[in-house]
């Protein structure tokens, strides 16, 4: 049975994804090309951010002069934000964007997202994570109730997998194998 089974997989890093107010209307598109790139939909939630939230989002953008621009077009219509997971989220995310200025990624990566999707370097369709750590920085913001902790990886996934995962799952099906409930759901 366990030639059959897939390795299990555990996603190491988590992005935040957010498609902005002028190309919502596209998000079954963008969710279709994030699916197909290997990334897993772990939260998602559609909000409409104040000017308030929205500078304190883009706090680190502060007095740039496209600041009061970019905090008008956040909060200028409802947004999707998105936790998306796989092995280098942020990294692939960022690749998958293209260059944050949409006219030159119609230059430099034409089948990108913010190519494809955008119209300027402000108004550019998606906003992707900077860092691992601005990610985890702007999942909290986005989803405060989400639970952003070190994931494990290699042996300590294994040993976390057979100490906790496998005894109970184990204890669970024998159980079931003795019931032998007519209909087990």
């Amino acid at each position: 049975m366990e030639a059959i089974m897939p390795e299990p997989q555990i996603y190491v890093e988590r992005t935040l994804a957010i498609i902005k107010p002028d190309v919502i209307d596209k998000e079954e598109e963008i969710e279709h090309v994030i699916l197909r790139s290997g990334f897993h939909i772990i939260q998602k939630r559609k909000l409409q951010l104040s000017p308030e939230q929205c500078s304190n989002f883009y706090a680190e953008q502060f007095g740039k002069v496209f600041f009061p621009n970019l905090t008008a077009y956040m909060s200028s219509g409802p947004i999707v934000a998105m936790v998306l997971a796989r092995n280098h989220a942020v990294s692939y995310w960022k690749e998958l964007l293209g260059p944050s200025n949409s006219l030159r990624a119609r230059i430099t990566h034409p089948h990108s997202l913010r190519a494809l999707y955008g119209t300027d370097e402000l108004r550019n369709g998606l906003h992707g994570s900077l860092s691992i750590s601005s990610a985890e920085k702007e999942i909290r913001f986005i989803f405060p109730e989400a639970i952003l902790e070190p994931v494990p990886t290699g042996q300590r996934a294994r040993d976390y997998l057979n100490l906790y995962v496998k005894p109970t799952l184990l204890a669970g099906l024998t159980a079931l194998y003795k019931e032998k409930p007519a209909d087990p759901m």
